[in-house]
């Protein structure tokens, strides 16, 4: 069974870093790419950032490119983000997303709020 389990969200002041990480189990980790996604309230699921399975190319969206990281460590079977200079509208619950033989998967996601 695919098992996601994200973490390291929390309470951050503006300008503030985390790092998130995405554990998973159930699928071949390094055949997969992998992607964060979050969801404000009241605003539709939006794609912040993806890695290809070799981890040689990445994309971001607009409004965290230079700010936000994408990594994975295949030892460990983690997806990683790595968020700098947070915006109040960065607050979402945030969501990893893996596939196993082209079928989606995705955890339950985790909390990030940004205020002062």
């Amino acid at each position: 069974q695919v098992q996601l389990v994200e973490s390291g969200g929390g309470l951050v002041q503006p300008g503030g870093s985390l790092r998130l990480s995405c554990v998973t189990s159930g699928f071949i980790f390094s055949n997969s790419p992998m992607s964060w996604y979050r969801q404000a309230p009241g605003k539709e699921r939006e794609l912040v950032a993806q890695i290809f399975s070799t981890g040689g190319r990445t994309n971001y969206a607009d409004s965290v490119k230079g700010r936000f990281t994408i990594s994975r460590d295949n030892a460990k079977n983690t997806l990683y983000l790595q968020m700098h200079s947070l915006k109040p509208e960065d607050t979402a619950v945030y969501y990893c997303r893996a596939y196993r033989f082209g079928v989606p998967y995705w955890g339950q996601g985790t909390q990030v709020t940004v205020s002062s």
